[in-house]
């Protein structure tokens, strides 16, 4: 799509929304048409990273222990232990509100097999299996490349939703992450641009605008 006709929307939807006292997500929403959802193969399942930042960083944990976890203290914004794994282990409940909390998880590649055991039940579902990173790989690397990305998940509904950033960024900015997204969505459709019905920008509170 036009760069201008991009810019148009966004900017009609920063405008129309009403005034709130917080910072508000921007989102586009994406409605998809002649595309069997019901076929896994083709269900739309892929991260892309934001030029331009989310607005918020993405929140990632690191399950880690050792160097490791001493490291991950200092750049992620959660680190869980062996012993907090095993706590969690026991505590579906906290397990739920720690995988809904957090945009994305890196562990030490081995403790994988007991997150598989003890939280895969939780975290699968929600796409939020961690990242392996061996025992002597670079964490902090590994968490900072996450940062801006965000999940490009249709699963089986026609509709979904992408945040491109914040109703404090720059519009131009806004642009730029919104065209990097509908980009890397087409690409993943056998007809392109033939297979979206339509696609709309909204703030977290405010009305819709349709591109």
């Amino acid at each position: 799509m036009a760069a201008d006709k991009l810019k148009q929307a966004i900017a009609t939807a920063l405008e129309s929304r009403p005034e709130r006292k917080f910072t508000e997500t921007v989102e586009v929403a994406i409605n998809l048409k002649d595309v069997d959802l019901n076929n896994p193969t083709k269900r739309i399942k892929d991260e892309v990273t934001l030029p331009h930042g989310r607005g918020r960083p993405a929140r990632v944990g690191v399950f880690a222990k050792g160097e490791m976890a001493v490291v991950a203290r200092d750049h992620a914004d959660l680190v869980i232990t062996p012993e907090e794994l095993d706590e969690l282990a026991g505590d579906k409940r906290a397990a739920r509100k720690l995988a809904d909390r957090y945009d994305f998880f890196v562990a030490d590649a081995t403790l994988m097999a007991t997150i598989g055991r003890t939280l895969g039940i939780v975290l699968g579902p929600r796409g939020k299996m961690p990242r392996p990173v061996p025992p002597a790989g670079d964490i902090v690397r590994a968490v900072s490349g996450l940062r801006n990305l965000v999940n490009l998940r249709s699963k089986d509904r026609p509709t979904f939703h992408i945040p491109i950033g914040n109703d404090r960024m720059e519009i131009d900015q806004l642009v730029e992450n919104l065209d990097v997204v509908l980009r890397r969505v087409i690409s993943h459709l056998e007809r392109g641009d033939q297979n979206i019905a339509s696609v709309w920008i909204k703030t977290s509170m405010g009305k819709a605008v349709r591109l």
